[in-house]
């Protein structure tokens, strides 16, 4: 078997860089940062280069992707049909953890898309990955550099850790600055839709979009991170604002919003995301938080919801996913 390059910040940034590229072009899948978490990424428009990232995950073929692009003029090359409020978001929160989901041009495989007739698509804002993106001269196809359902990672070391020798190369950006994913907003019979809560306030978005409508129901994800189950840490975790009752002799780690949320009750550890109360400060913290407890061995950590708005219901919408105990996988592949 091939050994594997792993590539560290302590490389020159450029060298790192061209290494990567060159991976990518030559059909290897790399690792790198965005604003939000790190990606897993192949050329999106080379088909078998993307398999490799569903094999890697572990992830289901149904489960679409998103795009990332070199510059918005890539928007029209693999998207069609573009609402007029889809260019004036691009336009207001692009390079950023904006998501679009349109509808793709024949370019894009159904491999890309989970076998649909959408693509998501996004600017990353994360210098690396915007040179990343420069350097090869086309759209990287990426998803979180986790195992499937897993928790994302919001250091390269995270990602190393579950996905090993299988990556080409892992490019290191330092920690991720939102430390949650991108907001993702659809279109329905012409009106905006919330597909995803994530790193941009929903408020911000409807400022231009007006009133953004539900996600319609449906049997498979209309977006990445739409299943019932995802973000999850390989202890169990309940997200529940209510009392949990359990055994004395098992260790369990409390996850609250700040510290004075304090709670008898027989808690090993009592871990919060912010020392302030600081929403922004809880985002960054949520992933790498979930990734310690994981590593401690707990027996069952308990999450408490935080305040329900802005980046508060993204946080929640995580945890709860992450507390979810089934994954759904009836659908084709």
């Amino acid at each position: 078997m091939t050994k594997r390059k792993i590539i560290y910040k302590s490389c020159s940034v450029n060298s790192s860089i061209h290494h990567a590229a060159q991976a990518l072009k030559a059909g290897g899948t790399v690792v790198f940062p965005t604003e939000t978490v790190y990606g897993l990424g192949a050329l999106a428009l080379a088909p078998e280069a993307v398999a490799r990232i569903f094999e890697i995950k572990r992830r289901p073929r149904f489960n679409p992707l998103i795009v990332h692009l070199p510059a918005r003029e890539w928007l029209e090359q693999v998207a069609q049909g573009i609402p007029a409020q889809a260019y004036s978001l691009a336009e207001r929160f692009w390079p950023g953890p904006l998501t679009l989901v349109l509808p793709k041009k024949k370019n894009i495989s159904g491999i890309v898309t989970g076998g649909l007739e959408t693509v998501a698509v996004r600017m990353p804002a994360h210098p690396l990955a915007q040179e990343l993106l420069r350097e090869v001269g086309e759209p990287i196809a990426a998803p979180s550099a986790n195992r499937f359902t897993r928790i994302s990672p919001t250091a390269v070391e995270h990602a190393r850790a579950q996905l090993g020798s299988e990556v080409d190369v892992y490019l290191d950006g330092g920690p991720c600055r939102l430390g949650i994913e991108s907001t993702i907003v659809g279109w329905v019979n012409g009106k905006a839709c919330l597909l995803r809560r994530g790193a941009l306030a929903v408020e911000d978005i409807e400022a231009i979009t007006g009133t953004l409508l539900e996600a319609p129901q449906s049997a498979r994800p209309l977006a990445p991170g739409g299943l019932p189950r995802h973000y999850a840490p390989q202890t169990p975790l309940i997200f529940s604002s209510e009392p949990v009752d359990f055994e004395s002799n098992r260790r369990v780690a409390l996850l609250t919003f700040s510290p004075e949320e304090k709670e008898e009750g027989g808690y090993a550890e009592h871990r919060y995301l912010s020392k302030t109360g600081d929403m922004r400060q809880a985002a960054a913290a949520l992933f790498a938080t979930l990734q310690e407890l994981e590593a401690q061995d707990f027996d069952l950590i308990v999450a408490r919801p935080l305040p329900a708005h802005g980046l508060g219901l993204a946080i929640n919408d995580r945890l709860r996913r992450a507390g979810h105990t089934e994954t759904d996988l009836a659908l084709p592949v």
